[in-house]
């Protein structure tokens, strides 16, 4: 290779190198700007998250007791709201009845809610003014007094409102007083006892505070109400339509004629304004909105049953209220500090 040839080889090859280097550098710049969006894209998130977990991991209990007709209700949404939204928190749900969950409710750190298939009552509220309970009523869904009677009775499958009263009233007590053709068999009422708001608004709202018949079989469980009624044939019974709903292998519902012809309860027919009106009523949960001022977890329960309380109501048995109203409840709650 001649001298000039190989200089210009030199000079080829010298370009060649700045050219990578330069390609190099500009190439780990891009790199280095990249991965810096990216660590800061990154951080960001990883403070967003952190900032949402520490906004929406609760820890802690929340307790409620009361009516045994709201049980299943509140009970699914508590097992949703622990396994689904906040696995950190408790909640217990029990069953004591409407009235003694009011007692375990109106009382120095008492429960935080009470569920309730009738209003509060008057001395109730005054007992919670007493105490300095502030008490807030949440309608959750509607409910269909049932009445009910065993499978193999054929006969009574269609009763008037007079008829339902006049039976639980002892104005008849056998079949045959209503109905000729119908057994001459002594009938035999059955019912939750005065514990439960069921009861109350039976006794109350339909036989407008007269005593019911003296015989009547009045329990505490409605698991036993149903044996009871699945076991006597001539067995009339009344409760909740959940607990016919979940177990009409057991027992049958009789249909209602309140003047139009009978009409059955169901999730269709049950409601303020409808076909079963006579014997549909609200159900609530009462929440102690001091618990709900001190407890964060008390206050985010209170507003998820009434976020969610439309879409459990259905496969517990009862039927929603409309969501106009769930909506306005949930807006009061957001507005408790």
């Amino acid at each position: 290779m001649n001298f000039k040839k190989y200089l210009m080889f030199l000079v080829v090859a010298a370009l060649a190198v700045v050219l990578v280097a330069c390609g190099g550098a500009k190439q780990d710049n891009t790199d280095k700007a990249a991965d810096d969006a990216t660590t800061e894209k990154d951080k960001a998130a990883g403070d967003a998250t952190t900032e949402k977990d520490a906004a929406t991991d609760l820890e802690g209990s929340v307790v409620i007791d009361g009516s045994g007709t709201v049980f299943p209700l509140m009970q699914r949404i508590a097992e949703e709201y622990m396994t689904v939204d906040q696995p950190g928190v408790s909640v217990e749900v029990s069953r004591a009845g409407t009235g003694a969950g009011f007692e375990k409710f109106l009382v120095e750190d008492g429960t935080d809610f009470n569920d309730a298939s009738r209003k509060i009552k008057d001395e109730e509220q005054a007992k919670a003014d007493e105490l300095g309970i502030e008490v807030k009523e949440l309608k959750v869904a509607l409910d269909g007094l049932t009445i009910v009677t065993n499978p193999a009775n054929d006969w009574a499958t269609e009763l008037t409102e007079q008829q339902v009263k006049d039976i639980f009233l002892g104005t008849v007590t056998k079949w045959s007083e209503i109905n000729a053709e119908w057994p001459d068999e002594k009938i035999q009422a059955y019912g939750p006892n005065e514990n439960h708001g069921t009861y109350e608004f039976f006794y109350e709202n339909i036989l407008e505070e007269q005593d019911l018949v003296s015989d009547i079989n009045l329990q505490q469980d409605y698991s036993t109400l149903v044996t009871l009624v699945s076991e006597d044939t001539n067995a009339i019974g009344f409760f909740g339509f959940g607990y016919y709903n979940s177990n009409q292998e057991k027992v049958q519902a009789v249909g209602v004629d309140f003047g139009a012809g009978a009409v059955v309860p169901s999730l269709d027919t049950i409601g303020e304004e409808g076909d079963y009106a006579n014997f549909t009523r609200p159900v609530y949960t009462y929440l102690n909105v001091n618990m709900a001022k001190e407890k964060p977890e008390v206050l985010d329960y209170a507003k998820y049953v009434m976020e969610n309380t439309n879409t459990f109501a259905g496969e517990t048995g009862f039927a929603p209220i409309p969501d106009e109203e769930a909506k306005a409840l949930l807006d009061e709650l957001n507005a408790i500090q």
